[in-house]
């Protein structure tokens, strides 16, 4: 399973530490969930859940779940309850440490855990560009952040390239989990060792450097780069950030805490190692409950003055006037308790809810400019499945709750209709309170807007 090469250079870099390394491997990869805290009360979630769950020790809402579990059949998952993902993976988007309000980039996201992972930090407040430069995983992770109900993101499919003639010292804080050779998901995914050569952690390496450059043009004085890996590969994680640090010397090393198994960076493991690159952390298979991981927190030097903006190529993205969204307006007036604030934007007949302060986009790729808040049609509105999953029943005049354990759930999520009676209208549909999509009340049925393309059968 194990590439020959890759062995001989592992067993060169630990030594007496190789053979628990090798050991690790034989092991069952460890299975994680990271609880959504736009949607759940974390506390009461954790007590009443259906799977046997364990902190992460590194993860604010991460949970080791048990091999016998199945989330992903389980309707919490199509509600956003939880995301799963591997749990050394939730350790980067942890050490970005976002605050709510503040401007930021996940400059290659896919397919969306990590990105998740922020936008549920931001809590809503300020602005976030999940970018993906692959148009079929950029799909995914768009979707993964409406499943989660994530308001103020954005998705971008450009290169780091075109973002950073875009913005200049713009954003606060930008993760950079950049394409890596893989070694770390040897055990996760054994179709990565049949990939690896050295020749390809070479053109890795080359490629983080381009990545990490355009990055740091973006960030604004004061601001916070996460540099991270899935590999073990000295030249990808140490070297990559020393020779960073030679290119952009107004940047430093953050020495940050170290958790629960967690080790320091090896300086003799690159040529001409950074200051404090000890302080860089990686997350070994053998001495916690993750795969292989790398990451270093970098600062940019100086602080920005109050009031700092940062540069967008075309200012701020202008909203709709009243007149060009009233069927959205009628919609919102009709069927939700209270009005969503932000900026509209219209594309074709799709109406979409940026936050504040967007940037104007124009001349990127952009599939998501903000929330989709559905399609303006004659004299009507049809909600999107987007708006239901950001929504909650607080939020709605009319909802419908559908128990987890109950039939009827599994009937909606195939597409069938709700037998019920109310008032005529959208009806918020709920699988233990947890928003899961639309249904439209009529004569006594709800009809079933669920989207085809979600449908599943559930046993």
């Amino acid at each position: 399973m194990l590439p020959k090469e890759f062995q001989i250079r592992m067993e060169k870099m630990l030594g007496e530490e190789y053979p628990a390394f090798l050991e690790s491997y034989e092991k069952e990869k460890y299975q994680a969930l990271r609880v959504n805290p736009l949607k759940v009360n974390e506390e009461e979630f954790v007590c009443r859940a259906p799977f046997t769950l364990k902190a992460v020790p590194w993860a604010e809402h991460g949970y080791y779940y048990g091999k016998e579990d199945q989330p992903g059949k389980h309707p919490y998952h199509e509600a956003g309850v939880y995301y799963i993902q591997e749990p050394s993976a939730m350790a980067p988007a942890e050490y970005l440490g976002v605050k709510p309000g503040e401007r930021v980039l996940d400059l290659c996201a896919a397919p969306g855990g990590k990105s998740t992972q922020i936008g549920a930090s931001l809590k809503g407040e300020g602005i976030f560009i999940a970018n993906e430069i692959h148009p079929t995983r950029a799909k995914i992770l768009s979707e993964n952040i409406e499943r989660m109900g994530i308001q103020n993101a954005l998705v971008t499919n450009e290169t780091p390239e075109s973002l950073a003639e875009y913005f200049i010292e713009y954003f606060d804080r930008i993760l950079v989990d950049a394409p890596c050779s893989g070694e770390g998901m040897f055990r996760k995914n054994e179709d990565a060792g049949a990939e690896w050569s050295p020749e390809n952690v070479v053109l890795c390496a080359k490629r983080q450097a381009g990545i990490l450059d355009c990055a740091a043009s973006m960030l604004r004085p004061g601001g916070r780069i996460v540099y991270s890996t899935c590999t073990f590969a000295p030249d990808e994680n140490e070297g990559s950030v020393s020779r960073f640090l030679e290119r952009h010397p107004e940047f430093f090393i953050v020495k940050v805490e170290k958790r629960n198994g967690m080790s320091g960076g090896v300086p003799e493991w690159t040529k001409n190692p950074a200051k404090g690159i000890e302080d860089t952390i990686r997350l070994w298979p053998h001495k916690l409950e993750g795969e292989g991981h790398y990451l270093a927190v970098l600062e940019k030097s100086k602080e920005a003055e109050s009031g700092y903006r940062g540069y967008c190529k075309n200012g701020e993205q202008e909203g709709l006037k009243e007149k060009d969204c009233k069927e959205y307006l009628e919609f919102s007036e009709q069927f939700l308790k209270k009005k969503l604030t932000g900026t509209l934007l219209k594309f074709g007949d799709q109406i979409y809810l940026a936050p504040e302060g967007t940037p104007t986009l124009k001349g990127l790729k952009v599939l998501r400019p903000g929330l989709h808040l559905g399609t303006a049609k004659k004299n009507r509105f049809e909600p999107s499945h987007a708006l239901a999953l950001a929504l909650n029943p607080a939020g709605v005049k009319y909802s419908v709750d559908l128990s987890s354990d109950g039939s009827e759930i599994r009937s909606y999520l195939n597409g069938q209709t709700l037998n019920r009676e109310g008032e005529k209208g959208w009806y918020l549909i709920t699988v233990d309170g947890y928003s899961t999509g639309w249904g439209k009340m009529a004569g006594g049925i709800i009809k079933n807007h669920y989207p085809k393309g979600l449908r599943k059968n559930y046993v």
